[in-house]
């Protein structure tokens, strides 16, 4: 691989190994803002337009060869080879990779929640209650809210670009049992003791002493069963 192409070149010679038949499109690349380390690619007639998150300006070429077999193999909607992902994931999980994106993503990104004094459940409350339940009451409060739009598939999450725990509304129904809530937003909280666990090219989000941690839930069973009913 030559090591001075330019980003372009790189698209080129990715694009003629994977559609060796098609003519090469005109490869325009650019360099977005975006609050993430997503990356988009289209093709309008023989233009390929490819924007990649500025935080990879000047990653190294191997880096973008494996972003452009991952970007034009979703274009065509194939399964790019697993070496150009481990390759992409291990640049993205290096220590300076992961604070660049913190960094970004608490600088340019919004985090968009309702009040966490929701009309059934109070999420501050509850916190501070299972906080001197679990943690001894010395976990310090991260930003508390309830999803603007119900999920039934992400009940909560914990963003730590943003210190915040985000519990989906449509918990905070009379019909939802409140050990059902409380054991969601323990498992979030779980997230801020125990981070995410990066090696190369894997990512672990829940380590063995978190597992450990979350068993320790009083109700766990019956907890999880009201969510599979709700």
């Amino acid at each position: 691989m030559l090591f001075f192409e330019t980003p372009e070149q790189v698209f080129a010679r990715v694009f003629r190994e994977l559609k060796p038949r098609t003519a090469v499109p005109r490869v325009e690349i650019e360099f977005c803002r975006f609050a993430n380390a997503n990356s988009f690619i289209s093709l309008d007639g023989d233009r390929l337009h490819v924007r990649i998150t500025d935080v990879l300006q000047g990653a190294p070429a191997p880096v973008l060869e494996s972003l452009a077999h991952i970007l034009i193999s979703r274009l065509y909607r194939r399964t790019p080879a697993r070496c150009w992902s481990d390759r992409y994931r291990r640049y993205l999980n290096r220590r300076d990779m992961r604070r660049a994106l913190h960094l970004i993503r608490a600088e340019r990104g919004r985090k968009l929640m309702a009040h966490p004094r929701g009309g059934t459940y109070d999420l501050e409350q509850i916190f501070e209650e299972l906080n001197l339940r679990y943690f001894h009451g010395l976990m310090a409060r991260p930003e508390l809210g309830w999803s603007r739009r119900p999920s039934r598939v992400t009940l909560g999450h914990y963003d730590p670009s943003h210190n915040a725990i985000v519990l989906s509304s449509i918990l905070d129904r009379p019909t939802a049992p409140r050990l059902a809530v409380e054991y969601v937003l323990f498992h979030e909280m779980l997230h801020l003791r125990f981070p995410v666990d990066h090696r190369g090219a894997r990512r672990c989000v829940h380590t063995p002493d978190f597992k450990a941690a979350e068993n320790e839930f009083h109700g766990l069973a019956e907890a999880k069963a009201m969510l599979k009913r709700l």
